[in-house]
């Protein structure tokens, strides 16, 4: 039986917010929580691009909670997304009806970076333009535009996305979680 979003919705109610859930090849998938070093990177990455996009009124970005309901009928949710203002004037209530522009996958402990990449490739299919993979346990992130095209950034690299956001750098070393020295 395949299952549609009002299916994972009332999943979504059941679990009273502990999971995010996700509705994928008619499955509804059950994600456990982030690692919290993923999260704090994530978060990171969010505002960092989210501060320089807002005063630009360049689009929307969001964290995980925002669901997209892609052009497949898969229902997902990246750590981060971001969808050009044109395309989205105003925010949805529920899930966006779109693929986003830009999403970003950050590995947690319990994540398997093949599967991540196979996220992020099924969002490129459906029209995502860049997808990104961070991997904060080895310090680089990988930025991918097709199943086949990958260019990997660490530490002392910056990360730029021309296409999206002419003039937006990010100093990859400024995404991992700081350590509090004594």
């Amino acid at each position: 039986m395949t299952l549609t979003v009002v299916d994972l919705e009332r999943v979504q109610a059941k679990l009273d917010g502990d999971y995010r859930v996700e509705l994928v090849n008619g499955d509804i998938v059950i994600m456990s929580p982030s690692g919290y070093e993923s999260d704090e990177v994530a978060l990171e990455f969010g505002a960092q691009l989210r501060n320089w996009i807002k005063p630009r009124r360049l689009g929307r970005v969001t964290g995980a909670g925002a669901g997209f309901v892609l052009p497949n009928a898969d229902t997902r949710a990246p750590d981060v997304s971001f969808v050009r203002a044109e395309r989205l004037r105003r925010s949805p209530q529920g899930f966006a009806e779109l693929a986003p522009d830009l999403i970003v996958e950050v590995k947690s402990p319990s994540d398997s970076l093949a599967a991540l990449r196979t996220k992020i490739d099924r969002f490129l299919a459906q029209g995502t333009q860049v997808g990104i993979l961070v991997n904060p346990e080895q310090r680089w992130l990988e930025i991918r535009r097709s199943p086949h095209a990958a260019i990997q950034l660490q530490d002392g690299d910056m990360l730029t996305l021309p296409d999206l956001f002419p003039g937006w750098q990010l100093a990859v070393s400024e995404l991992w979680s700081p350590v509090f020295e004594a």
